[in-house]
């Protein structure tokens, strides 16, 4: 049995939750996200509260009944309030530029790397040394942030390259004098 297929989602003010064979949209003040149910899994919406049970028994419902409601969770969440990442460029020339839709990243190569912003992400500038990716789905956003992370990861002798905000990099001693 799942214990997170279990749990009852509460469904906010202002959040309308549609359920059509197995096909879920959820409509928020911020937008609205779609998914598609697994046959194994049914969605039932009871006034405010939204249920997922398993058809059969099998471990793959309960696999699967866990993993919706889960989803249907981070889409309510995305709609109502919404999804945000902000990464950190540590580093001497290390910086982050916004143009247009896309964002010029400076990590001490030798040209700077340009990464287009997809569709339903916000990019928005704290300094040129921070960023903040924002947005209603928690995939796309979480997912754009680890791709820029990864043009350049933090390195674990002088702490240089591109972390999440409040990441701790653990530092490794250098070389030993003789």
């Amino acid at each position: 049995m799942s214990r997170i297929g279990n749990r009852e989602l509460q469904i906010p003010d202002g959040v309308t939750v549609t359920i059509d064979n197995n096909k879920i949209s959820v409509k928020g003040a911020k937008g609205e996200l779609f998914l598609v149910a697994s046959n194994l899994v049914k969605v039932e919406v009871n006034e405010n509260i939204l249920t997922t049970k398993v058809v059969d028994n099998s471990s793959r419902a309960n696999v699967m009944q866990g993993t919706t409601n889960s989803l249907i969770n981070n889409m309510i969440i995305g709609v109502s309030e919404g999804f945000s990442k902000g990464l950190e460029a540590v580093g001497v020339g290390y910086k982050f530029n916004v143009q247009g839709n896309k964002i010029v990243v400076n990590a001490g190569y030798s040209h700077p790397v340009e990464v287009m912003i997809p569709d339903g992400i916000k990019a928005e500038l704290v300094n040129n040394t921070e960023i903040t990716l924002s947005g209603i789905d928690k995939q796309k956003v979480t997912e754009f942030a680890a791709n820029i992370r990864k043009i350049r990861e933090p390195e674990p002798y002088k702490g240089k390259g591109i972390r999440y905000k409040g990441e701790y990099v653990r530092r490794k001693e250098g070389k030993k004098a003789a």
